[in-house]
């Protein structure tokens, strides 16, 4: 499945304004029910578009803007760290990211899931990143015909989404499809242990 990941060089892509429409932040913002979230971590960041969204909505200490490209993470260092420093880009592999254990307060991943090959690893990974009590949200493109995005064969339902993150071990999963082109799904990292 190495075909599915996005490709470097249409980078500007993902700096499209126009994104916050179909992912609106402020709208997530509110589903996530999250008073507090002094260190992000975003998963697939590319060139930190919504690192730097995120770090203002929740007033941030730190989002570690996590991505497996070394181009990308060179932009992030370029372009955002000078003037957002609150943003660390962090170079990560597929399903390992070099973070402590419960350091953050929201994980997230946008437009990724399609891309991982092993999803559940990276859940469990994004599982052992939060704090207890924590967040995840995964926004994520809708399985149906659609002139943007990825190809439909290689899409998710929210319902299995919801179920990888249940099998992850996150509690209170749900999902939201108020968007017109992504879904949303929400889990917590509960005080139970695995």
């Amino acid at each position: 499945m190495h075909g599915n990941k996005f490709d470097p060089k249409k980078l500007q892509r993902l700096n499209d304004p126009d994104r916050l429409k179909d992912i609106p932040p402020d709208i997530i913002r509110g589903k996530l029910n999250l008073d507090k979230a002094e260190v992000l971590v975003e998963i697939g960041a590319g060139t930190a578009f919504f690192s730097k969204v995120f770090l203002e909505k929740f007033a941030a200490r730190t989002v570690y803007a996590c991505d497996m490209s070394e181009i990308m993470i060179g932009w992030i260092k370029a372009h955002v760290t000078p003037k957002h420093p609150g943003i660390v880009p962090v170079k990560s592999s597929e399903s390992v990211i070099p973070l402590d254990d419960s350091l953050a307060d929201l994980v997230f991943m946008i437009n990724l899931h399609h891309e991982l090959e092993d999803p559940t690893r990276m859940l469990e990974e994004a599982h052992r990143l939060l704090k207890a009590g924590g967040k995840i949200f995964i926004a994520e493109w809708l399985k149906k015909e659609m002139a943007e995005g990825p190809p439909v064969k290689i899409r998710w339902l929210s319902r299995d989404v919801k179920a990888q993150l249940v099998q992850a071990g996150f509690d209170n999963v749900r999902d939201d499809n108020g968007m017109a082109k992504h879904f949303l799904v929400i889990g917590e990292k509960g005080c139970r242990t695995r």
